[in-house]
Protein backbone atom coordinates (compact mmCIF):
# COMPACT_ATOMS: atom_id res chain seq x y z
CA UNK A 1 0.00 0.00 0.00
CA UNK A 2 1.03 3.53 -0.93
CA UNK A 3 1.15 5.65 1.71
CA UNK A 4 0.34 9.09 -0.02
CA UNK A 5 -3.06 7.45 -1.75
CA UNK A 6 -4.52 5.13 1.02
CA UNK A 7 -3.86 6.62 5.24
CA UNK A 8 -5.96 3.98 7.24
CA UNK A 9 -6.20 4.31 10.71
CA UNK A 10 -7.63 2.11 13.39
CA UNK A 11 -8.63 4.02 16.03
CA UNK A 12 -8.06 3.08 19.70
CA UNK A 13 -11.03 3.14 21.62
CA UNK A 14 -9.75 3.91 25.46
CA UNK A 15 -8.55 7.88 23.32
CA UNK A 16 -11.14 10.79 24.64
CA UNK A 17 -13.16 13.09 22.37
CA UNK A 18 -14.84 12.62 19.25
CA UNK A 19 -11.82 10.29 17.82
CA UNK A 20 -12.51 7.99 20.37
CA UNK A 21 -15.50 7.22 18.89
CA UNK A 22 -14.00 6.49 15.41
CA UNK A 23 -13.04 2.66 14.88
CA UNK A 24 -12.14 2.96 11.34
CA UNK A 25 -11.00 6.32 9.43
CA UNK A 26 -9.03 6.09 5.72
CA UNK A 27 -8.46 8.81 3.22
CA UNK A 28 -8.40 7.84 0.00
CA UNK A 29 -6.32 10.01 -2.79
CA UNK A 30 -5.88 9.38 -6.54
CA UNK A 31 -2.42 8.91 -7.49
CA UNK A 32 -0.28 10.48 -9.12
CA UNK A 33 2.71 9.62 -10.64
CA UNK A 34 4.91 12.77 -10.95
CA UNK A 35 5.86 14.88 -8.03
CA UNK A 36 5.48 18.62 -8.28
CA UNK A 37 10.09 18.11 -8.59
CA UNK A 38 9.47 15.64 -11.08
CA UNK A 39 6.63 17.97 -12.87
CA UNK A 40 9.66 20.94 -12.70
CA UNK A 41 12.60 18.74 -14.25
CA UNK A 42 9.74 17.40 -17.22
CA UNK A 43 8.84 21.11 -18.24
CA UNK A 44 12.21 22.15 -17.97
CA UNK A 45 13.86 19.61 -20.61
CA UNK A 46 10.27 20.05 -22.70
CA UNK A 47 11.49 23.82 -22.36
CA UNK A 48 15.06 23.25 -23.32
CA UNK A 49 13.84 21.15 -26.07
CA UNK A 50 11.41 23.35 -27.84
CA UNK A 51 13.65 26.45 -27.34
CA UNK A 52 16.60 24.57 -29.12
CA UNK A 53 14.33 22.99 -31.46
CA UNK A 54 12.82 26.75 -32.32
CA UNK A 55 16.44 28.31 -32.77
CA UNK A 56 17.07 25.57 -34.98
CA UNK A 57 14.31 26.42 -37.13
CA UNK A 58 14.75 30.06 -36.88
CA UNK A 59 18.07 30.01 -38.12
CA UNK A 60 17.08 28.01 -40.74
CA UNK A 61 14.24 30.55 -41.34
CA UNK A 62 11.56 29.42 -40.56
CA UNK A 63 10.75 31.72 -37.99
CA UNK A 64 6.99 31.25 -37.44
CA UNK A 65 7.38 27.37 -36.51
CA UNK A 66 9.17 28.68 -33.52
CA UNK A 67 5.87 30.22 -32.45
CA UNK A 68 4.55 26.84 -32.23
CA UNK A 69 6.99 25.12 -29.70
CA UNK A 70 6.24 27.75 -27.52
CA UNK A 71 2.23 26.90 -27.30
CA UNK A 72 3.67 22.90 -27.20
CA UNK A 73 4.93 24.40 -23.70
CA UNK A 74 1.66 26.43 -23.04
CA UNK A 75 -0.41 22.97 -23.79
CA UNK A 76 1.96 20.49 -21.38
CA UNK A 77 1.79 22.84 -18.66
CA UNK A 78 -2.13 23.30 -18.87
CA UNK A 79 -3.01 19.80 -19.20
CA UNK A 80 -1.03 19.07 -16.61
CA UNK A 81 -2.53 21.91 -14.09
CA UNK A 82 -5.25 20.35 -14.99
CA UNK A 83 -4.02 16.60 -13.92
CA UNK A 84 -2.99 18.04 -10.69
CA UNK A 85 -6.17 19.73 -9.68
CA UNK A 86 -7.94 16.69 -10.37
CA UNK A 87 -5.92 15.19 -7.88
CA UNK A 88 -7.32 17.35 -4.96
CA UNK A 89 -9.90 15.31 -4.88
CA UNK A 90 -10.41 12.45 -2.03
CA UNK A 91 -12.74 10.35 -0.20
CA UNK A 92 -13.07 10.24 3.53
CA UNK A 93 -14.42 6.91 5.05
CA UNK A 94 -15.41 7.08 9.04
CA UNK A 95 -17.04 4.34 11.05
CA UNK A 96 -18.05 4.08 14.67
CA UNK A 97 -20.13 1.74 16.39
CA UNK A 98 -23.28 3.78 14.89
CA UNK A 99 -22.37 5.29 11.56
CA UNK A 100 -20.28 4.96 8.59
CA UNK A 101 -19.60 8.27 6.78
CA UNK A 102 -18.06 8.26 3.31
CA UNK A 103 -17.08 12.18 2.34
CA UNK A 104 -16.25 12.73 -0.92
CA UNK A 105 -15.03 16.10 -1.98
CA UNK A 106 -14.46 16.96 -5.11
CA UNK A 107 -11.33 18.96 -6.84
CA UNK A 108 -13.55 22.11 -6.29
CA UNK A 109 -13.44 21.42 -2.64
CA UNK A 110 -17.15 20.94 -2.76
CA UNK A 111 -18.17 17.61 -0.50
CA UNK A 112 -20.82 15.24 -0.61
CA UNK A 113 -21.91 12.96 2.60
CA UNK A 114 -22.74 9.76 2.28
CA UNK A 115 -24.17 7.63 5.71
CA UNK A 116 -24.57 4.22 6.27
CA UNK A 117 -25.25 1.97 9.50
CA UNK A 118 -22.08 0.00 10.11
CA UNK A 119 -23.95 -3.32 10.78
CA UNK A 120 -26.11 -3.63 7.90
CA UNK A 121 -23.42 -2.04 5.36
CA UNK A 122 -20.99 -4.93 3.65
CA UNK A 123 -18.14 -4.05 0.95
CA UNK A 124 -18.99 -5.42 -2.10
CA UNK A 125 -15.68 -6.15 -3.87
CA UNK A 126 -15.41 -7.24 -7.95
CA UNK A 127 -11.93 -9.18 -8.72
CA UNK A 128 -10.54 -10.24 -11.80
CA UNK A 129 -7.91 -12.86 -11.93
CA UNK A 130 -5.36 -10.98 -13.43
CA UNK A 131 -6.11 -7.65 -12.30
CA UNK A 132 -7.29 -8.18 -8.94
CA UNK A 133 -9.98 -5.54 -7.40
CA UNK A 134 -11.25 -4.08 -10.27
CA UNK A 135 -14.38 -2.34 -8.64
CA UNK A 136 -15.62 -1.80 -4.99
CA UNK A 137 -18.50 -0.57 -3.24
CA UNK A 138 -20.35 0.12 -0.31
CA UNK A 139 -24.19 -1.38 -0.21
CA UNK A 140 -26.98 -1.63 2.35
CA UNK A 141 -31.06 -1.82 2.27
CA UNK A 142 -30.32 -1.33 -1.82
CA UNK A 143 -28.76 1.70 -2.24
CA UNK A 144 -24.88 1.05 -3.39
CA UNK A 145 -21.99 3.90 -3.27
CA UNK A 146 -18.80 3.37 -5.66
CA UNK A 147 -15.92 3.88 -3.58
CA UNK A 148 -12.00 4.06 -4.26
CA UNK A 149 -12.73 4.16 -8.20
CA UNK A 150 -9.38 6.00 -8.65
CA UNK A 151 -7.10 3.78 -6.43
CA UNK A 152 -4.74 1.11 -8.02
CA UNK A 153 -5.32 -2.34 -7.42
CA UNK A 154 -2.86 -2.72 -4.78
CA UNK A 155 -4.33 0.18 -2.65
CA UNK A 156 -7.43 -1.05 -3.35
CA UNK A 157 -6.74 -4.55 -1.83
CA UNK A 158 -5.02 -3.03 1.33
CA UNK A 159 -8.50 -0.94 1.74
CA UNK A 160 -10.65 -3.63 1.44
CA UNK A 161 -8.66 -5.99 3.40
CA UNK A 162 -8.51 -3.30 6.31
CA UNK A 163 -12.03 -2.05 5.96
CA UNK A 164 -13.94 -5.38 5.79
CA UNK A 165 -12.15 -6.46 9.13
CA UNK A 166 -13.52 -2.96 10.64
CA UNK A 167 -17.24 -4.11 9.50
CA UNK A 168 -16.56 -7.57 10.66
CA UNK A 169 -15.94 -5.70 14.41
CA UNK A 170 -18.40 -3.74 14.57
CA UNK A 171 -20.71 -6.81 13.77
CA UNK A 172 -19.04 -9.36 16.16
CA UNK A 173 -18.72 -6.50 18.86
Amino acid sequence: MSDRNVDIAAEDPAREGRRAELLFQATLRPYRSLSPRGYGALLMFVGGTCFLSGLLFWSMGAWPIAGFFGLDILVIQLAFRMNYRAARACEIVEMTEEQLTVRRIAPNGRAQEYDFNPYWARLEVERQPEWGIVRMALASHGRRLAIGAFLNPEDRESFAAAFSKALASVRHA
